[in-house]
Parts: structure tokens; sequence; C-alpha cells
């Protein structure tokens, strides 16, 4: 059966004219009597007796009927949250947000929730990108906002809208490292504790090439953790050089240093190949493409 076919019954028995609903269905009478036809052969039972020019329902008829508008009235609700979702005025989404994005975006997107898409459920996940991928698969997430050179390509990932974002060494703006002129060396940025998220494989062969081995992060970066907002709020009372992304904290200075760090994160909305995208995740884009960018 159908909910066309239901639909079929419901107009029937408010009518009890096969003339008069085809009409209201826009249907030839045909058309209507093989409909109604079709469902009592799937149900196995006569829905109507015809008496003179009237259809009445049967004993059973009455029953699938009350069936009927209670399956009718699930498929619309079905279809208006639907729509709803897609409007971003109910349901829910669920992020995974690495640190970097995680910095930028989080405030904004729950601001914008709680704004304009009240109704709209949103849970927040932070975390390394390993554990936040483990969670994607095992469909705890729905997307992720993530550092992808960080990622490990797999089949069953799929990437989309790309942004890159400059990282720099940056300090509070009366550290003694802002007294010199010109360029630095990295060797007296190491004179001070470095702070930084974990840095993908990619940024830790960068730092290599241009300022050796000891730049490599294990050696040189002393406080690490996953959340940015943390270690900028270190750097502007204490002594600490922050490597991040410079827009993370625009109130630092940026260290200029020979040769220049020319360093990017490149962010990425990340979900599982095989499953359909939430409705809800468009807004998330949206922000994506506005604040994950120089």
């Amino acid at each position: 059966m159908t909910l066309v076919q239901l639909r079929h019954l419901i107009s029937l028995a408010q009518s009890g004219s096969f003339t008069r609903s085809a009409e209201e269905l826009y249907l030839t009478q045909p058309a209507l009597s093989r409909s109604i036809r079709a469902l009592e052969d799937e149900l196995g039972q006569p829905l109507f007796d015809r008496v003179g020019r009237r259809s009445v329902l049967t004993p059973f008829g009455v029953e699938s009927l009350q069936r009927a508008r209670q399956l009718i009235s699930d498929a619309d609700e079905l279809a208006a949250s639907g729509r709803q979702m897609q409007e971003g005025r109910s349901g829910t989404v669920r992020i995974g947000l690495g640190s970097g994005p995680g910095a930028m975006l989080m405030t904004p997107l729950l601001k914008t929730m709680a704004k304009s898409h009240p109704a709209l459920r949103v849970e927040v996940a932070r975390g390394p990108t390993e554990v936040l991928t483990r969670r994607l698969r095992e469909r705890e997430l729905d997307a992720l906002v993530v550092d992808v050179r960080s990622l490990s390509p797999a089949p069953d990932l799929r990437v989309a809208n790309l942004s890159e974002m400059r990282g720099a060494f940056m300090v509070r703006e009366d550290h003694p490292l802002t007294r010199f002129k010109g360029a630095l060396r990295f060797d007296a940025v190491r004179q001070f504790p470095i702070a930084s998220t974990p840095l993908s494989d990619e940024v830790a062969r960068t730092l290599i090439e241009r300022y050796g081995p000891a730049a490599h992060p294990d050696e040189c970066v002393t406080l690490r953790c996953e959340e940015i907002p943390s270690l900028v709020e270190v750097v502007r009372h204490s002594d600490a050089v922050l490597l991040a992304i410079r827009a993370a904290a625009p109130d630092l200075v940026e260290l200029v240093l020979k040769p220049s760090l020319n360093a990017t994160a490149r962010f990425g909305i990340v979900r599982l190949a095989r499953r359909a995208e939430p409705p809800t995740l468009p807004i998330v884009r949206k922000l994506v493409g506005e604040l994950l960018s120089d």
C-alpha cells in the first residue's frame, strides 16, 4: 500500500462518493476506483459497501480509516520535520571541532544557533583529530571541522570546504622579544617557553626545514594542549611564545623570524562518505567560509 492510496481511502470515507472524491483529488473516477480496489486486494478485505450511490465504510473499513489517518498524520509530521531541519528550525547537529577551528568557530557557532535557530540542538565535541575521527566513524558525530593535514587519508572520509590560515609565532605586546629590531633567529625564540596545540607532521617538517632539528615540536614546544584560548591567555600573562594560526590571537604581536615561517593550517569539513549530510550542516559550512580565513 502507499500513502497515496491511504489518502484516497480517507477522502472517499469523508465524501461517500467516488465522483466527488475523484474531483477533489483531481483524478478520474476509474483511477480512484482502481486505487481503492488495489488497496482492498492487498488488505484482503472490502473497505466499502456500495449502498445506492453512496460508498459506506465496512467495519473493517472503519478500523482501517483510523489507522490510515494516523499514518498520514505521522507522514505529514515527518515531512514537516524534514523541512524544518532543512531550514534550520529543528533537529540536532553534532559537530567535532579541532583546536584551531574550535578557537575560531565555537563561540560564533553557538551564538548563531542561539539567535537564529533557537529550536535547533547543537552538540560540540572537542579533542584530537584522531579521537574526533573515531567518533565520526562510530556515528557519534555528524561532521568534523579540523586541520586536514592532521587527518589520515581514508576512502570512507570526504573532505570539503577547504580554507587555509597562516600560522605565526606571537607574544604579548611588552614581551622582551619585541624590543629587538629586525628579524629574529629561532634560537632567540627558544629562550622562552613555546606554547602550541598538537601540530601536524607537515607543520613539523616545515619547522625543521626552516629552523633545524631543534624546531621539531617534540623538542621546542613546552606548553601543549588542544585549547588555543587557554594558550592565548597564558601568553597574554607570561613570557611564553604562542605558535598558532595568526587569526586566533589578533591582540598579540607577531614575531618576524628569519627565515620566515610560511606555514599554514588547512581546515576542512569532514564527513563519512556514505552517510547523508545533516540538513543543518550548511549553517556550519557558511560559518566556516566566513570565519576560517585570513
